[in-house]
């Protein structure tokens, strides 16, 4: 039996420990193919997204797939992300949080075009930051191997 990948359940827990913390978890993620997020707003192979609850609907962070619901440029899209791709976790407020290796093989150059996600109708909720101010990057994160 092959032993399971500790990333996803170092993303709960940190995702956990930000939201009791009162502060906004983000996730960084490689984009590649399998990656399910609106390519307008991947810079460099690399998305930032807020997976704050405030900001999230129907968030789910599997083993294999982090899923959720989020409004991009007023419009809902569903997001779907490899555990696998997932670069970082951290606190937008502290940048306290944890890196993590993914595959170089996967990045977005490599990806085949795919069709985007269609928009999903669902009430009014708060955009990625409803301020306009970017995520800032983490000053310092742990690489976790």
């Amino acid at each position: 039996m092959s032993e399971r990948s500790t990333k996803p359940y170092l993303i709960r827990a940190l995702h956990e420990w930000c939201t009791d913390c009162g502060y906004t978890p983000h996730l960084v993620v490689q984009v590649d193919s399998r990656t399910h997020v609106p390519r307008a707003y991947v810079q460099d192979g690399q998305i930032t997204l807020n997976v704050s609850l405030m900001a999230t609907h129907k968030l789910e962070l599997g083993n294999d797939f982090i899923e959720f619901q989020a409004r991009f440029g007023g419009r809902t899209e569903h997001i779907s992300i490899p555990v696998s791709q997932v670069t970082a976790i951290y606190a937008r407020e502290t940048g306290t949080g944890m890196g993590f290796e993914v595959e170089p093989h996967t990045l977005l150059d490599d990806a085949e075009p795919t069709e985007p996600p269609k928009s999903v109708d669902q009430p009014e909720t708060p955009d990625d930051d409803p301020d306009g101010d970017k995520p800032k990057r983490p000053s310092h994160l742990r690489v976790v191997k």
